[in-house]
This record gives structure tokens, C-alpha cells and sequence, in this order.
């Protein structure tokens, strides 16, 4: 039997908003989420008139959707922004090629200039070179850290005032998880936080879609039939994030407002003063933001280039044994290098 739309427009309803569980015709759906991210925009106070706003475009649903409704917002209040697209190439054999070309249709279709920096270029590596000396066990992590850096270095190149990221509702809930199974204090004060970073040396990064179900990001895209690219990154089935996804997932289908619930604890969640707080500041080697020294993309990429790829992964104490050992092992090299040449 058809449903009328909730929203009483006289429409029949055409769908089902996983948000709220709201049978809505397609127009109505498509209003009541750009209005929730046009409320999250404004409230949160996301832009001021004038800036330049780079748009993290992986040619995924998020960064597409992303995108597309800043694009639609920006026209429609007039916020007054300069928007461009910002993509990494990772260098990702027959994923980030493929999802590149997603990026260069949503760049013509949405009129906006388009900057693409590869790990080649900044860093020297790809993640297929990388994943042949590390392996699949840890991938992920030098990804993320370099990832993480790059956007900063393109942001910087760029001139932009912030990085608007297509970080939804469901990623967030995921890393608080993560943070709380890792026992991370320092990363779960603010993974919840809607705009990261700022100050004299760092552009801050804003999280537009942090209230919008991945579901819905879907639909949206669906719906409006909007170009990106799904295809899955070969080398993600073993990631972290993935557990953290499954466990999230089984959840809500308990409780649909898991995903909600969980935001808002992590919103609300305070810390004793005696709890160790990291200090930000900026490497000492790259001068990029870090809260270490060096920071790690820099102990990552030093690994890398000392034939040491593990140099960064866990404790720092187990990398500065490594570096000893092997120093030790190039000294007592050259040493009988030096008494060879001597005969």
C-alpha cells in the first residue's frame, strides 16, 4: 500500500531515511539532508565569507557527495567560497588510477580546479613499493600518515584558509571505537572534534558531513546519480578499521541510533588533568604539525629510505635499537672496508 511523505508535501513516499526511519518522496530527502549539512555548516561555523576551501576527493561516495553539496549550499546562502579539489595519489596499482579518473569527471562537472600530489613526487615512494618492502600487515599506517601530510602540503601549496574532509557520521563512530580499544586518549579527545587543527602553522580541517550517515550518503548519490568511484582499496581488507566496522555494523542493527549514541559520548567524554596531554607543535625536519620529533611520517620515510621499513611501527625505543644496530653494523663495515684497503 503507498505511503504518503512524512514531510506532507502530498507526495508518495519513495524511501526510507535511516536517520530517523522517515518514509520521504526524493525531493523531500534530498532537502532534509543538504538542510542538516547547511545546519552543521552554520552552527558550527565551518567558513567565513572570502575563504578558499580545498575539498579532500578521493572520487568516493563522501568526497563526491561532499562536493556536490558544498558546491549547491555555497549557491544557495551564498557563502561566499573559493571551492577547489584537492586529491593524493597514493600510488595504488588498480584503485587510485581508476578512482582519479572520478575525481577529473567531478572536477568538470562541478566546475571546480582540481590539484593532484602523488607519494611519488613528495615522498619518493608509491604504496605498491611501499607494500613490497612492509608487507600487508602495517600498509595502512603509512598510508594514513602520509595521506594525512600530503593533504597539509597541498593545502599549504594551495593557499587555502581550510580542508573540508568527507568524514561521515560512521567513520567517526568507527575511530572512537578504535581509540577507545587502543586505549589512545590522545587521539579521542578530538576525533570527535568537528574542526581540527589552526593556529599560526596548520590549516584547519572540517568534517562538514560528521551528522550523515553513510547510508544516506549512499542514497544521496544514488538518487541524484551523482559519478564515484566504489571500488574497495586492494590493500584495506586487513586494516584496523575494518573490525571496528563489523563490530559497528552488528550494533546497529540492535540499536539504529548506535552510530549517534556513540558520537555523543565521545563528544562528551572529559579527561583528569593528570592524564599526559601530547604537545603539538611542528617537526624539527619537514615543519609540517607534529606532536613528535620527528614526526611520523618523517620516522616512516626514514625507515623506508635505511632499508628499515618497521623503523616506525610501535614503540620508539624499539626503533632507536634498530638505527643502533644498524649504525653499529655499517661502522664495523667500513672498519673492515678500511683494513682491506690497507693490504
Amino acid at each position: 500500500m503507498p505511503i504518503d511523505c512524512k514531510a506532507k508535501c502530498g507526495n508518495r513516499a519513495s524511501l526510507k531515511r535511516p536517520k530517523t526511519g522517515d518514509a520521504l518522496c526524493k525531493a523531500c530527502f534530498f532537502a532534509a539532508f543538504e538542510a542538516e549539512i547547511h545546519h552543521t555548516i552554520t552552527t558550527s561555523k565551518l567558513f567565513r565569507p572570502g575563504e578558499k576551501v580545498a575539498v579532500a576527493a578521493s572520487g568516493g561516495k563522501d568526497s563526491t557527495v561532499l562536493a556536490h553539496v558544498l558546491k549547491l549550499l555555497n549557491e544557495r546562502h551564498n557563502y561566499g567560497l573559493d571551492l577547489m579539489l584537492l586529491s593524493i595519489d597514493e600510488g595504488i596499482t588498480g584503485y587510485r588510477d581508476d578512482s582519479l579518473e572520478t575525481v577529473k569527471q567531478n572536477r568538470d562537472d562541478y566546475q571546480m580546479p582540481l590539484k593532484i600530489l602523488s607519494y611519488e613526487e613528495l615522498y619518493g615512494w608509491t604504496m605498491d613499493r611501499i607494500v613490497a618492502q612492509i608487507g600487508r600487515s602495517n600498509n595502512c599506517t603509512f598510508c594514513g600518515v602520509f595521506r594525512r601530510q600530503a593533504l597539509d602540503r597541498g593545502a599549504k601549496l594551495l593557499g587555502v584558509d581550510s580542508i573540508a574532509t568527507g568524514h561521515n557520521a560512521d567513520d567517526i563512530a568507527e575511530t572512537v571505537l578504535m581509540n577507545i580499544l587502543r586505549g589512545d586518549t590522545a587521539r579521542l579527545r578530538r576525533c570527535t572534534d568537528i574542526r581540527t587543527g589552526g593556529g599560526e602553522d596548520s590549516i584547519p580541517r572540517v568534517k562538514p558531513l560528521k551528522y550523515s550517515y553513510e547510508k544516506e550518503i549512499v542514497m544521496y548519490a544514488h538518487y541524484k546519480k551523482l559519478v564515484y568511484f566504489s571500488t574497495e582499496c586492494v590493500f584495506a581488507p586487513n586494516a584496523y578499521r575494518g573490525h571496528a566496522r563489523a563490530f559497528l555494523k552488528d550494533l546497529e542493527k540492535v540499536r539504529p541510533s548506535v552510530i549517534m549514541d556513540i558520537i555523543y559520548s565521545g563528544e562528551q567524554l572529559r579527561f583528569k588533568d593528570t592524564v599526559k596531554k601530547p604537545v603539538r607543535g611542528n617537526c624539527e625536519r619537514c615543519g609540517f604539525v607534529s606532536s613528535q620529533q620527528p614526526c611520523k611520517a618523517c620516522v616512516l620515510l626514514e625507515g623506508l629510505n635505511r632499508g628499515l621499513p618497521k623503523l616506525g611501527i610501535g614503540k620508539k625505543s624499539k626503533g632507536d635499537r634498530m638505527i643502533a644496530k644498524q649504525n653499529q653494523e655499517l661502522a664495523l663495515r667500513e672498519r673492515a672496508n678500511l683494513v682491506k684497503n690497507d693490504f
